[in-house]
């Protein structure tokens, strides 16, 4: 099974809708505005991404975010801060089989999901 995580108005996530539609990939979605993103999620994306790139620190979210926050930012509190704010994580993540990506770059996403 392969499950796409974002936000359904994030511009990129609705790019990559498109393109697993268009290259015929069946996948569920699990939008955080929806559905959030728990303890277990959460640990799971620290566990297979750097936190420099997992967490999104361009967003507004993070920029709202307290000094203390974001200057102490650890794995545990990375997934408590995930939980609370799902805005934070970087758009869009797919898990597919054994393969995890984040960000969208056609070719890696091409490689790891066209047969």
């Amino acid at each position: 099974m392969t499950t796409l995580y974002g936000i359904n108005n994030c511009d990129t996530v609705k790019k990559v809708r498109r393109w697993l539609d268009d290259n015929g990939v069946d996948y569920e979605f699990h939008d955080y505005k929806k559905l959030g993103c728990d303890k277990t999620l959460a640990t799971q994306f620290v566990k297979q991404f750097d936190l420099e790139k997992l967490i999104n620190k361009r967003g507004t979210t993070w920029r709202q975010l307290p000094e203390t926050v974001k200057s102490s930012l650890s794995s545990e509190s990375a997934i408590t801060l995930m939980g609370e704010n799902p805005s934070v994580i970087k758009r869009p993540i797919l898990k597919s089989k054994n393969h995890w990506l984040l960000g969208f770059d056609e070719a890696q996403w091409q490689a790891a999901l066209i047969k």
